[in-house]
């Protein structure tokens, strides 16, 4: 069912629209290197054999898992002998970086036009001196109407497909197959085949719900690296919103596509310090408290106290004035002159400093009412917590108001 053409190939009308920039370089043959990365069953690799049938030049193919590095030596050999050559490379991710390392000469001095296919972001996975060189284009899972089409395509084309045969997929059927492929194509077609295969052995023809169910078994989920910072950076803006319902989405995602839940549990521990801080200082225990129960108990049961933690974060009041405060003392002492530590709080506790004025001076605040007195801290007199009016913090603010303006 691989489309032989343009008007052929369902989705990614963002980039191959009529009119579209990649979509006039195909058609006018003008093609430059390019980086078509997505999730698998968009339409990648297809769209690179659409190019092969259309182009004047020497179309050179290879797999970077199967592919070594006298394979591509070769295959750069052969473009040399030709005037004009393509080189696609499919799972460009998969090459080490000596192994892209060995394209660049070729693709820098034009010998070659490189189309690579990948499922990873190229700014994670291609070396930049190549990624640079080459035109990016991001391929997005195919929506559950363009499924329903290619399924329907499939059921009618007799020559490729299941035309020749009398199957009626029934019309929930053909839905929960186009949600659960979650956009990719491959997959919904292999539930096609596979059902089919079942009907027939069974003298059937009718592909009904259950069977699409029974096929499917479990949704897919694609879960790249950058789909994995992705998430975790939504269930992180989730909770500093405050919206407890995305934060369980993302929870269940990450959970589902196999997540490491320590990673997930520290992430937690810090927007709790970050995005809470003591505006609510009960987040900080909870969320250490989630990491130890999930490191002791492990999963599926480790689930629970890590929804309960993130629940409690994004619903907690927030303040991220220790984060800031933090960074703004980490700033001064970086990049100006050091203050020296006062007289009067150096250590008293070695014999003889007493005779260096070390803790001379030195008033011990439980020994005053209230268990506070004025004194000088920090030389510099520099402010560098601002505590919020949040929760806990408005008696920080309080009290810090009233103890500054001495």
């Amino acid at each position: 069912m691989q489309p032989g053409n343009l008007d052929e190939f369902l989705g990614q009308l963002h980039v191959l629209g009529r009119g579209k920039p990649l979509r006039e370089a195909i058609e006018t043959d003008s093609i430059v290197s390019l980086i078509l990365y997505g999730p698998p069953g968009t339409g990648k690799t297809a769209l690179a054999h659409i190019i092969a049938g259309r182009t004047r030049a020497y179309f050179i193919a290879l797999n970077a898992v199967t592919s070594g590095l006298g394979d591509i030596k070769d295959a750069l050999n052969e473009a040399r002998d030709t005037e004009r050559a393509i080189l696609f490379v499919d799972e460009i991710h998969r090459f080490n970086k000596l192994q892209q390392d060995a394209l660049l000469p070729d693709v820098e001095n034009g010998n070659v036009t490189l189309i690579g296919a990948s499922t990873q972001n190229p700014f994670f996975s291609i070396i930049p001196a190549l990624s640079s060189r080459s035109m990016i284009f991001q391929f997005s899972p195919l929506t559950v109407s363009e499924i329903k089409t290619l399924l329907d395509r499939a059921l009618k084309d007799r020559e490729n497909g299941l035309g020749e045969f009398d199957i009626k997929l029934d019309s929930d059927a053909a839905e929960i197959i186009a949600s659960m492929s979650e956009g990719d194509a491959r997959r919904a077609l292999n539930a096609l085949e596979m059902g089919f295969m079942i009907l027939r052995s069974n003298g059937q023809s009718v592909f009904d719900v259950q069977l699409a169910k029974e096929v499917l078994q479990k949704k897919s989920l694609y879960y790249s690296e950058d789909e994995h910072y992705d998430t975790i950076s939504a269930f992180i803006k989730s909770m500093r919103g405050g919206d407890p319902d995305a934060v369980l989405y993302w929870l269940a995602k990450m959970i589902e596509a196999g997540e490491d839940p320590l990673y997930i549990a520290r992430r937690l521990v810090i927007c709790a310090s970050e995005d809470v801080g003591n505006a609510d200082p009960r987040a900080l225990e909870l969320t250490v408290a989630a990491f130890h129960a999930v490191e002791s108990i492990g999963m599926p049961e480790g689930r629970i106290p890590l929804a309960q933690a993130a629940i409690y974060v994004a619903m907690a009041p927030k303040s991220n004035s220790a984060y800031k405060g933090i960074d703004n003392a980490l700033s001064v002492v970086r990049e100006e002159r050091l203050s020296p530590v006062p007289s009067h709080l150096k250590s008293a506790n070695y014999k003889g400093a007493a005779r260096l004025g070390a803790g001379i001076g030195y008033k011990y605040p439980h020994s005053f009412k209230g268990n506070f007195v004025d004194q000088q801290y920090l030389t510099n007199g520099r402010i560098f917590f601002y505590p919020s009016d949040q929760g806990y913090e408005k008696i920080f603010k309080k009290r810090l108001s009233k103890r500054r303006s001495r």
